[in-house]
């Protein structure tokens, strides 16, 4: 069974930054791929960030492009997500996933566990 467990959210005025970490249990995280997606009221989930199993590739979304950083610390079992320059229009629920046939996608069927989210609220 795997478990991953976010945290790190929170309330920040625009132009901030804020620290998001997942924990994941299971013996076998060094060969999932991870994601960050995210989820703002009325909307659908969207991909915010993934990080590849083999070689920590990373990739992002459009819109947070130069201002997150997805890691991975495989001896930890950690997933982190900072983030910077933080925006009204980020405000969302971030959920952090796993996928355990690391495809290395942006798609949300294409992972198969999930984090329960954590709140970050970007105010004016």
């Amino acid at each position: 069974q795997v478990r991953l467990v976010e945290s790190g959210g929170g309330l920040v005025q625009a132009g901030g930054s804020l620290r998001l970490g997942c924990a994941v249990s299971g013996r076998t995280f060094s060969s999932y791929a991870m994601g960050w997606f995210r989820q703002a009221t009325g909307k659908e989930r969207e991909f915010v960030a993934a990080v590849t199993w083999s070689d920590s590739r990373t990739y992002y979304a459009d819109a947070v492009k130069g201002r997150f950083t997805i890691s991975r610390d495989n001896d930890k079992n950690m997933v982190y997500m900072q983030m910077n320059s933080l925006k009204p229009e980020d405000t969302a629920v971030y959920y952090c996933a796993a996928d355990s046939w690391h495809r290395d996608s942006n798609l949300v069927r294409e992972y198969d566990y999930w984090g329960q989210g954590t709140q970050v609220t970007v105010s004016f």
